[in-house]
């Protein structure tokens, strides 16, 4: 992940550099409404779907929540790894099947 940051960051910074926190926040909306709209396609809900539009729609995502982390500084393995752990524990029980 740190050489995905890495890379971002790159890319970013030859674009001129990042972009005010809240524009930040409301790209990762928009790609995220996206995502959606694909994903609710991909499912047969909304027209006919692609998995490769879903695909490039998370990756959109993925960039724009990058961005948000080298802006703030935060290493965003650690906080995956983190969160992991955290729903390891605290939510062990909320994905079973209930019978």
């Amino acid at each position: 992940m740190e050489r995905l940051q890495r890379e971002v960051d790159r890319v970013i910074k030859s674009f001129g550099g990042y972009w005010e926190p809240f524009e930040m926040l409301a790209a990762v909306v928009e790609e995220l409404g996206e995502l959606s709209r694909e994903m609710l396609k991909l499912e047969g809900i909304k027209e006919k779907g692609e998995k490769d539009k879903v695909k490039e729609e998370l990756g959109d995502v993925l960039f724009a929540l990058l961005c948000i982390a080298n802006y703030y500084g935060i290493d965003v393995e650690k906080a995956l790894l983190d969160t992991i752990s955290k729903y390891s524990t605290r939510d062990q029980n909320k994905w079973c099947n209930k019978d």
